[in-house]
């Protein structure tokens, strides 16, 4: 199953989509477009100011100095970032030591596979909120593919994972570490942990060596940014630019676009044909997953100390509509099946326009407020 490592990376930032943002710089005076699907929707709207059609030219940008900006994103670093990389890891482990612990003996089946199962859809939760952090170590490297290879349009993942177990039944971390991302990471444990109802010696070694591999992975980038978090961020250069906002909040907006893209609307063949899989759909779990980002994305657009900075203008609700926003998708998602694929229809509509209000709200609200400007990504449309 070993593939060659320039063909690994071809392959995986082909079908995962990978995404290259390019960031405007600050004084870039052109307004943000937008895709055919979101002008259609605004014009059917008539909450113009709650759904954020207001164009940015109309915003009036907040006064943020130097020092403010320094201070938000040291908060961004120290109580976001860091913290969400470190709680995937911490889940990662207590998947591994579980599986220690119950692969003692094989098979594993009832209780106790179960046990893996729950513990697996709390590592991929914490994942799915993590994956926000769409810069930095973990895209650099492309270890994101590695932990979590999605969206798999082609469907790569159950066949590699099989091969390979059936290939080396006393797989180990180190080799797995060299196997291709498609055999790794969230995704190939879910394979291995909900494509069977019992797991045989071999299938544990893959789920102890998976586990193992990712804690490592992650922990390295955990370490990345708790050893570079002032470089990466820009922390040291917001008196002469606004390259850690801009890369920050062109962050959250990817994020949003590219969960509306490849895990609803595409999957659920909502505006055209049906490609690739809702995340977690051998799981059955998709709406935990949504959920999980929406959650970050919750945390992060209503945290205080972003509110602060967007309250020095009296005159701006952007606060007030991203919180109604991200609270009338979250309430609409916990009314929906765990799988969103059983949900009729006009609910999965329903969900995607909800993402896009929220993803207008960012574009066309939220950064303008910020004085930074939308960048490129390869969802948006632009």
């Amino acid at each position: 199953m070993k593939i060659n490592p320039a063909l690994t990376m071809a392959l995986s930032a082909l079908s995962a989509g990978l995404l290259i943002s390019c960031v405007k710089p600050a004084d870039d005076n052109k307004a943000p477009e937008v895709d055919s699907q979101e002008v259609a929707q605004d014009r059917a709207t008539t909450t113009s100011a709650a759904d954020g059609s207001s164009n940015a030219n109309n915003i009036v940008a907040v006064d943020i100095s130097a020092d403010t900006e320094k201070t938000y994103l040291t908060h961004v670093v120290t109580d976001i970032v860091i913290p969400a990389y470190a709680d995937v890891g911490k889940q990662s482990d207590v998947l591994h030591d579980l599986a220690q612990k119950y692969c003692q003996q094989a098979p594993v089946s009832g209780e106790n596979l179960q046990a893996l199962r729950d513990q697996w859809l709390v590592l991929a939760r914490a994942w799915a909120g993590a994956e926000m952090i769409n810069f930095g170590p973990a895209t650099a490297s492309m270890s994101n593919l590695y932990i979590n290879y999605y969206p798999d349009e082609r469907g790569l993942v159950p066949s590699g994972v099989a091969d390979l177990i059936a290939a080396n039944p006393t797989l180990t971390a180190e080799q797995l570490a060299n196997e291709s991302a498609i055999v790794q990471g969230v995704p190939g444990l879910e394979e291995a942990l909900y494509a069977n109802e019992s797991l045989n010696a071999g299938q544990c070694a893959y789920v102890l060596s998976a586990s193992s591999a990712l804690s490592t992975r992650l922990k390295a980038i955990e370490d990345n940014w708790q050893q570079n978090s002032t470089s990466l961020l820009a922390i040291d250069k917001t008196a002469d630019s606004d390259q850690g906002l801009n890369q920050w909040f062109n962050s959250l907006l990817s994020l949003v676009e590219t969960m509306k893209s490849n895990a609803i609307d595409q999957p659920l063949g909502l505006t055209g044909k049906a490609k690739g899989h809702l995340p977690a759909a051998t799981a059955g779990q998709s709406r935990a997953i949504i959920n999980a980002k929406l959650d970050m994305l919750n945390k992060t657009l209503t945290d205080p100390v972003l509110t602060a900075i967007l309250s020095s203008n009296n005159e701006n609700k952007v606060a007030d509509n991203l919180s109604t926003a991200l609270a009338d998708a979250t309430t609409l998602l916990a009314q929906m099946p765990e799988d969103l694929a059983t949900a009729d229809k006009a609910t999965q509509q329903e969900l995607r326009d909800h993402l896009a209000t929220i993803t207008r709200l960012i574009k066309r609200q939220l950064i303008p407020t910020l004085g930074i400007r939308v960048g490129f990504n390869s969802t948006d449309g632009d």
